[in-house]
């Protein structure tokens, strides 16, 4: 009877270190676009939480003051922060979990990535941990995957060139997921601030896809605007001050170009034109946004479909100029009509992407007998 009750409660987990996160397929993109996409169609129907009292927040952030009385308090340099970012996923998932970082800019310094993420995967219905991850491949493969998503549903089929500012990690997945889903990419343009960033994304292309043949560095985010098929900004900055942020202008877009932007982005007077199709990844996370944060929400919030919401504010658009991929993907919605329509994608980021992929890592290792298998307990000692 001990031993039943012994086996009852033990919970076991595994711990994935970033070396384990590969071996069980953290860096496969195609799946991680395929999984991306199911995971699109359950958002769109309704079968998921994240956390706020719309059960769309982003997460929930811990940022620091300008003046503090309290010497040893980090300073609120550019992108320095700690964030949580819990959620739940439905379907064939059926798990919850949250994402963990601290991020600063001065890490970099340190030959550190500016964000060091964590992820714990959480049995739906005990709660009982399933595993604790490493999660900065995990997060930036789930992030790139959704640009994929994107592509394969609004970018032309035959696209052959892109278009990217910010040679960094975002560049580097948004790109393999292109690749993933528009198999004629041959050209890439690219704008980087310095020579180390640009010159290791070029050795990075040139290694990955051969089939790459011209890779042109460009001086102006007008040239890898211009005569692209799909554009991407993936480039860091300060935020506060949506004038300061990279701008698309409407002249400097080629019909029937898709542009997918999950970084600090503005647009012009003309690509606010109705002709203009605008499409976000969730636009219950945006609303939430919108709520949550003092108004022009722009200002705290950089990415472009929160533009949007300012300008719907402001009587410049209207409310119905705005459509969901999750609706697209769940062929609810059309996705590309024809050649000539531009098609502009805003890409938040939402903790369901991590605990889509980060169940499929989990369930791969499992399979695989990847990871260090660590135990919370035989029996609790309180409950």
């Amino acid at each position: 009877m001990a031993d039943d009750m012994t086996t009852s409660t033990r919970i076991d987990f595994i711990y994935l270190s970033e070396q384990d996160m590969i071996r069980a397929g953290v860096t496969d993109m195609a799946a991680c676009v395929d999984t991306m996409e199911e995971m699109f169609a359950l958002l769109y129907h309704g079968d998921y939480r994240m956390a706020g009292p719309s059960n769309n927040s982003h997460g929930s952030v811990v940022v620091f003051p300008e003046d503090s009385p309290f010497p040893d308090m980090p300073k609120p340099t550019p992108d320095r922060r700690f964030m949580a970012m819990p959620a739940y996923l439905g379907g064939r998932f059926r798990t919850a979990g949250m994402k963990w970082y601290g991020s600063n800019i001065a890490n970099r310094e340190k030959g550190l990535p500016r964000s060091i993420l964590m992820f714990v995967l959480n049995d739906a219905d005990t709660g009982a941990p399933l595993a604790f991850m490493s999660a900065n491949l995990l997060s930036a493969y789930r992030t790139g995957a959704v640009p994929g998503v994107g592509a394969r549903h609004l970018a032309r089929k035959d696209s052959k060139v892109v278009g990217i500012l910010g040679p960094g990690v975002m560049a580097k997945t948004s790109l393999s997921a292109f690749m993933a889903v528009c198999p004629l990419i041959d050209t890439v343009k690219v704008k980087g601030r310095g020579r180390k960033s640009l010159d290791a994304f070029l050795a990075w292309v040139a290694e990955t896809y051969p089939q790459i043949t011209t890779v042109q560095v460009v001086d102006t985010i007008e040239e890898v605007v211009r005569h692209s098929d799909i554009v991407t900004y993936c480039q860091s900055g300060a935020i506060g001050d949506p004038s300061i942020y990279p701008v698309v202008k409407r002249e400097w877009v080629s019909p029937g170009t898709f542009l997918s932007m999950p970084s600090l982005t503005n647009i012009d007077e003309g690509m606010e034109s109705p002709e203009i199709r605008k499409v976000l990844d969730n636009p219950g996370l945006y609303d939430a946004w919108h709520e949550e944060n003092p108004k022009p929400v722009h200002n705290n919030v950089p990415v472009v479909g929160i533009r949007f919401l300012d300008l719907i504010d402001e009587g410049r658009m209207s409310r119905d100029q705005i459509e969901d991929l999750g609706k697209i993907v769940a062929g609810e919605a059309p996705g590309r009509r024809d050649d000539d329509e531009i098609i502009i994608m805003s890409v938040g980021g939402m903790p369901v992407e991590d605990v889509a992929w980060g169940t499929v890592v989990y369930r791969n290792a499992v399979e695989k007998g990847i990871g260090v298998p660590l135990n919370l307990w035989d029996q609790p000692v309180l409950r």
